[in-house]
């Protein structure tokens, strides 16, 4: 460890003596320091640097390093008196709404309804702002919906700042210590979601580094912590864990299968590093994951984890933008690219060595443009093995076309509300409850729809997320947002549920309704209460939009069955019959069906020299290897858990 400071405090000096040369005089330079995969330059008068818009740009070319100006802690304004000054500074015509401070990195988020008016003309305003209070002002248009999941976030970030600058440092210095050896070989790990869906989670491993790919649980096998949790007990995973040699943590998305079991490392101490993802991907994984614990508790069952070890999710999240390319160990480099699944998802690009090898997890994802989000991303710079998803991987796994998916589900609606029934779409909060919801307001708009849409469960606060990162969604929706000034979310057919007293109304009444309810799979949460009362009424429909589990209810019921024993109140077993109508439509999954896989391997660029084949039951898995081994000529391999793949 020594040996490590060591070099670390040597390579800095050597930094330190560029930037004295390169940067001026007036700039009051007090420390530069690595804080996560960024090198820091703290000055004591930021304008100085500002004034020379390239400078930055040609320290980093230098450097070849990510860097960021931040002000000298010592002379930022108290948060009380730079508001203050910022509210006098800009005009009351930017409708500020609110201003955060997070000390860890010297910022102040600016929310307004009209944000250039904060920005001012040329970035006149900001500059002011930066002259008198110091802090880095950073401005964004204030959410249409305010989110109660990233407000709690903020305030975690702005109370723990001073561990979290300590943990900054800390990761920094482990990304950039010496490496004992040359990078040569890298090799990957299947320690969840091989051959199966549901806890997803990957080892890659170099001499040097290891990396954890996804960190999932599978809820619907939580009975059985053998088949719930990844692979504890892989003996690299545990001399790794043990050992604490973890450098870092990728979430592709925020699914629970994905990222469900973070907290879980935390709450026993077996990880301490970093974790990177995209800004929303790591308010909705706070999001669902705190709704895990509260379906735990309200089925009688001890959480996997506590409220506190969410917070230390949220502390150790370094957040990452598309695109953005960023050293997370020392021979590891992490690109984070559009997956297209649900918001803020990621395909994650990893560049090992000195162009030693280059790969790419898709995760989940989706390679046509839908209602919310445009296709996968897929070019890299380098490419020579992907590990890519295959939920619909088998021959016949076609999706219904999306036009047609959106007609049978308004078909449907239309044949139920006629005969005087409810509609319940269980969803997945996120992704699937949104998609759904911008079909229905469309409609709506033409005056297809009259009846209310009840949003119930997380979805309402999930929908908050969403607005709160428009240039994360399609190109169709920011459009309708910023410059027809309409936001469909907001349409007022849309009405959330609060309570289980609200429930039971919609439930008792007499009258036709669409519900969108969470979960998708009918594994707990508010979907289950409504199926239990409205599926023995012949006038009801039950409409399945997403994938559904082996093992859950929802899977049960596609299978047919008329009756099916549910726990009731007092924890009685009851026995629920089904007569409510059964749809299932395909068109509207987030997942690429046979036909997108096919495609995207054939037009991703570089073509990769190796594709490997996960997230999938085993014949699908299977049978998508095969298939793209036949037609491309591309090896392929569609491991198990507990298969160790040499890549290089």
């Amino acid at each position: 460890m020594i040996k490590r400071e060591t070099f670390v405090d040597d390579i800095l000096k050597e930094i330190k003596e560029i930037i004295d040369q390169m940067v001026p005089r007036e700039a009051k330079i007090a420390d530069v320091e690595f804080e996560g995969p960024e090198l820091v330059i703290y000055v004591k008068n930021p304008e100085a640097i500002m004034q020379d818009g390239d400078l930055i740009k040609n320290l980093a070319k230098i450097l070849k390093k990510r860097i960021s100006v931040r002000p000298d802690p010592e002379v930022l304004l108290p948060p009380e008196r730079a508001e203050e000054m910022i509210k006098q500074l800009v005009p009351d015509d930017a409708e500020i709404t609110n201003i955060s401070f997070d000390p860890s990195v010297g910022e102040v988020l600016i929310e307004a309804k009209k944000p250039g008016l904060v920005i001012g003309k040329n970035g006149e305003t900001l500059r002011l702002i930066t002259q008198k209070v110091h802090w880095a002002p950073r401005v964004i248009r204030t959410p249409p919906i305010q989110s109660q999941t990233i407000y709690s976030i903020r305030q975690i970030l702005q109370t723990e700042s001073r561990d979290r600058r300590k943990f900054l440092r800390q990761v920094g210095r482990n990304i950039y210590r010496k490496p004992e050896l040359k990078s040569e070989w890298i090799r990957i790990t299947g320690l969840g979601g091989f051959r199966e869906v549901g806890r997803s989670a990957l080892l890659l491993q170099t001499n040097e580094s290891f990396v954890l790919v996804d960190f999932g649980v599978n809820v619907a096998a939580l009975n059985d912590p053998k088949k719930a949790f990844p692979h504890f007990e892989t003996p690299e995973f545990r001399y790794v864990l043990n050992e604490g040699l973890l450098d870092a943590i990728i979430i592709t998305h925020a699914h629970l299968d994905h990222s469900g079991l973070l907290p879980y490392l935390f709450r026993f101490n077996l990880f301490d590093g970093p974790i990177y993802t995209t800004p929303p991907t790591r308010d909705l994984m706070v999001l669902l994951q705190k709704d895990f614990i509260e379906i735990q508790q309200s089925n009688g069952i001890e959480p996997l984890y506590r409220p506190r070890d969410i917070k230390e999710v949220i502390k150790h999240t370094i957040t990452l933008d598309y695109g953005e390319v960023r050293d997370i160990a020392p021979d590891l480099r992490l690109t984070l690219h559009n997956a297209g699944h649900i918001l803020g998802s990621s395909i994650a690009h990893l560049h090992v060595g000195n162009g030693l090898h280059n790969v790419a997890v898709t995760g989940d994802f989706k390679f046509i443009p839908t209602r919310l989000f445009e296709p996968a991303a897929n070019r890299f710079p380098r490419l020579e093995t992907l590990v890519m998803e295959s939920t619909y991987g088998a021959s016949n796994d076609y999706q219904m076309p999306r036009d047609e998916a959106e007609k049978k589900l308004i078909e449907i609606i239309h044949q139920t509300i006629k005969r005087g029934g409810k509609v319940l779409i269980p969803a997945m909060a996120v992704g699937r409850a949104q998609e759904i919801m911008m079909v229905l307001e469309e409609y709506a708009r033409v005056g297809g729809i009259e009846v209310p849409i009840y949003l119930d469960g997380m979805i309402w606060e999930a929908t908050a997320i969403h607005t709160a990162y428009p240039e994360y969604l399609s190109k169709h929706l920011r459009e309708q947002i910023f410059h027809e000034g309409y936001n469909p979310f907001l349409s007022p057919i849309f009405r959330s549920v609060a309570n289980s007293k609200e429930r039971q109304d919609i439930i008792d009444s007499g009258e036709p309704a669409i519900i969108i309810a969470t979960s998708g799979m009918l594994v707990g949460g508010p979907s289950v209460e409504y199926f239990k009362q409205l599926a023995s009424d012949p006038r009801n429909s039950i409409i399945f939009v997403s994938y559904q589990a082996e093992g859950t209810l929802g899977r049960q019921i596609q299978r047919g069955l008329k009756e099916i024993p549910l726990i009731g109140e007092g924890g009685k077993t009851e026995a629920i019959k089904i007569n409510m109508e059964v749809h299932t439509i395909d068109g509207f999954s987030g997942h690429a069906d046979r036909r997108e896989l096919i495609s995207y391997i054939a037009r991703v660029r570089p073509r990769p020299e190796r594709v490997i084949t996960v997230h999938g039951e085993p014949q699908k898995c299977l049978d998508l290897a095969s298939s793209i081994h036949k037609k491309f000529g591309i090896s392929t391999r569609a491991p198990n858990n507990l298969d160790a793949i040499r890549l290089k």
